[in-house]
């Protein structure tokens, strides 16, 4: 989720502001992960209730989406791998603003199978979409096989997350009858999720100056 991007003379230094950083889209990264992976973990709705679960998920959404955005005007040029891998990916984060936003307040079953499910299940659909992208490259810049390389460990574990979002999404279908199919596997995937992009963030963070990342 959280990728350095290639250099790409004379468009990302005069596009986006010096301020907006890969730190900055690595810190909103974690913030964003962090929310969703507390607001899904073992227990925690039970003990603070579902609606703190899903308001914590809606703030964490919007720490994605601007994550994502920096991403998307920082990645390399329009129509390359990594640019598609970002494009896509925000798409993703603003369905699921959607999806985390409604259910905050979506308490009918047909509300909560358009507006909570539906948007769900294409973001995590974007998020897939994405990781493939972006394995193609990590694989391009990096190597098929580089698993000393922080980036291709990060991309990598984007991907087992973006695969635990989808399974959460099956989980997380609504029947007409209002029930879910598999409560545990909506939330185990979205907690595995969120701490597999938290990770992936957390290694593509710059190091302190003089500290060289490994390759």
């Amino acid at each position: 989720m959280c990728r350095e991007p290639r250099e790409c003379p004379g468009r990302v230094r005069t596009r986006l502001p010096q301020i907006v950083t890969l730190t900055h889209q690595c810190w909103l990264f974690v913030i964003g992960s962090a929310c969703f992976a507390t607001g899904t973990a073992p227990g925690f709705s039970s003990s603070a209730g579902a609606g703190a679960a899903n308001v914590l998920c809606f703030f964490g959404s919007w720490f994605f989406t601007s994550a994502a955005w920096i991403q998307l005007v920082r990645s390399g040029p329009e129509g390359s791998a990594e640019w598609l891998s970002a494009a896509v990916q925000f798409g993703g984060t603003v369905l699921f603003n959607v999806s985390t936003g409604a259910s905050v307040w979506a308490h009918a079953v047909l509300a909560e199978r358009r507006l909570v499910w539906a948007p769900d299940a294409t973001g995590s659909l974007a998020f897939l979409v994405s990781a493939a992208f972006g394995i193609v490259a990590v694989t391009a810049s990096v190597g098929r096989w580089v698993p000393k390389s922080r980036e291709w460990q990060a991309q990598w574990i984007n991907m087992i997350g973006c695969i635990a979002f989808g399974a959460s999404a099956v989980g997380a279908f609504v029947y007409k009858s209002g029930s879910t199919a598999d409560e545990v596997l909506a939330n185990l995937g979205t907690f595995l999720g969120a701490l597999c992009f938290l990770a992936a963030a957390l290694l593509v963070l710059p190091r302190a100056a003089g500290v060289r990342p490994r390759r």
